[in-house]
């Protein structure tokens, strides 16, 4: 891939505790020491997966190309085992394995192969891998599924357990959580003065306003769709 589709680390606003932990533990695990699965999880649009690929950007700019990411799809989980074997082996380089919006739901048993890959078995995980997930649900299951195998299962602590035991596999859990109106609109001004956008503040806030009353929901990415509809209308590009 010769370009990662992602937005600039000083562009994400309103996350400044969680971006600073992501960075230092990409940081340790690019310089060879002990690091952290971690999870990325809570609202949506709040930018959990932008963090994560600008945080392998900035990390990138000071150690070299040896930092790798790789996208794995929730749909190819359960060949996660087969690829960390086949990275243990380019020990000269390290990976980042990252998944977007991971979930299990009902009578899905592929989260067993991602906490075989997480452990490791009894080699262990690999030295040079990481993974970095994102999620919705803190515990990767929806609260139903939850109720639901404790109500059915003939030991219900046990079913439950065996399944929330998926996200400790994560050493670092960081939350986001819904903007105010004013981390959305600290949000809106940073994408515009980026792109250098020639519009008042009160005209530019105003719009916005009303862009997410429309849309029902305030996040990063209302704040991202607002900026191209605007930067759209003033004939700024954005790319």
């Amino acid at each position: 891939m010769n370009r990662v589709n992602r937005v600039e680390l000083n562009l994400l606003k309103g996350i400044d505790l969680t971006r600073d932990q992501l960075l230092e533990n990409t940081r340790r695990f690019a310089s060879g020491l002990p690091a952290n699965n971690a999870l990325l999880w809570g609202a949506r649009g709040m930018g959990k997966s932008s963090l994560i690929k600008a945080a392998h950007a900035e990390i990138t700019a000071t150690v070299g190309n040896s930092l790798k990411i790789i996208e794995i799809h929730r749909e190819d989980i359960e060949s996660l085992p087969q690829l960390m074997s086949m990275l243990r082996a380019t020990q000269n380089l390290r990976f980042i394995v990252f998944c977007d919006d991971l979930s299990f739901d009902a009578g899905d048993t592929s989260y067993k192969s991602l906490k075989a890959a997480l452990d490791g078995g009894l080699e262990g995980r690999p030295a040079n891998v990481l993974f970095y997930a994102t999620s919705n649900r803190r515990h990767l299951l929806p609260r139903d599924m939850m109720e639901n195998e404790q109500s059915t299962a003939i030991n219900p602590s046990e079913a439950v357990q065996e399944k929330v035991s998926l996200s400790d596999r994560f050493g670092l859990w960081l939350g986001f959580h819904n903007c105010s109106q004013d981390e959305f609109l600290s949000m809106v001004d940073g994408y515009a003065q980026h792109f250098k956008l020639k519009a008042s503040k009160d005209d530019l806030h105003r719009a916005a306003i009303e862009w997410q009353v429309t849309r029902g929901s305030r996040s990063g990415r209302v704040a991202w769709q607002f900026i191209q509809d605007y930067a759209g209308r003033l004939g700024v590009k954005t790319e």
